[in-house]
């Protein structure tokens, strides 16, 4: 079984599975695990691990359009190096506070890899669930994607400065909570634009077409098939969310990221160009390095 058939039947057995992160009242929650095979090359120093684990959940958060009100982790490894450790605490602490958030603790354990499990909380009245689009509304993304396809080329590359420093993302936490007053579905775009569109396609009973001159492609990532990297390598932690036409210009003002609108809401299927979209991604459990 596959991750996206586990994924399939936990969504069978818990109601309330399907969105970026679960939600209990007015409050959000959202676990993920992160192992040093699978999402962090050769390279990647603690300090980037702790921020980018951090991040990734705080990500979830924003995805819901909740404003973050702290996280936690479980922090494993075959030994327990004072740098290693330290590292790792400053780079959870240091994205929290990008987000206005505290990193309040959480665990150590052995393990025979580095592994790390983080858990996210927001709160929010009005949570952006990922079945909400209509058609005839708009999809767009926040920033540009492509960021973590491009840090993969300079780990590749030995550039491992430039390679941290592109894996550090700041999460579009602000921006959800802007978003949550306008969009009707939102999710992160960690699985990749293409992925994304399919899953709330998917979940909302409806179509996209989107095309590929409108995509916002980072400036750090090269190659003639950037575009098809951008849209499919996944772990950007951008936004998707669909919103009505009007309401785009209040939107974009409200945000501190570019918001650009990609396609629209269709009756059905998937389209780039008038083309069938792949639904290509991100799977968890392939090599960091892609």
């Amino acid at each position: 079984m596959d991750e996206r058939a586990a994924l399939a039947l936990v969504g069978d057995l818990v109601d309330a599975a399907g969105d970026d992160a679960a939600v209990l009242g007015e409050t959000v929650v959202t676990i993920d695990m992160l192992h040093e095979t699978t999402d962090f090359p050769a390279g990647t120093t603690r300090y980037t691990a702790g921020w980018r684990a951090v991040g990734a959940s705080l990500s979830d958060v924003a995805a819901m359009g909740a404003a973050a009100t702290g996280a936690v982790g479980v922090y494993g490894a075959p030994a327990f190096d004072p740098e290693d450790v330290e590292a790792f605490v400053r780079g959870a602490l240091d994205v929290c506070e990008r987000v206005d958030t505290d990193y309040v603790g959480g665990d150590l354990d052995g393990h025979d890899e580095f592994t790390v499990a983080t858990t996210a909380l927001g709160e929010t009245p009005t949570p952006v669930p990922r079945d909400g689009a209509n058609v005839g509304e708009v999809v767009a993304v926040t920033g540009a994607l492509g960021r973590s396809a491009a840090a993969i080329e300079a780990f590749d590359a030995g550039e491992t400065e430039r390679a941290n420093e592109l894996f550090r993302f700041v999460p579009r936490v602000r921006a959800g909570v802007a978003l949550r007053e306008h969009a009707s579905a939102m999710m992160d775009s960690s699985d990749g634009l293409a992925r994304s569109l399919h899953q709330l396609a998917e979940a909302s009973d409806a179509g996209f077409a989107v095309e590929s001159a409108a995509i916002p492609v980072h400036d750090a990532l090269g190659g003639d098939d950037r575009l098809a990297r951008a849209t499919t390598f996944g772990e950007d932690f951008e936004l998707v969310c669909t919103l009505p036409a009007d309401a785009v210009a209040v939107a974009r003002d409200a945000l501190d990221v570019p918001l650009t609108v990609v396609g629209e809401v269709t009756e059905r299927n998937v389209t780039m160009d008038g083309e069938a979209l792949p639904d290509r991604g991100y799977t968890h459990g392939e090599s960091a390095s892609r």
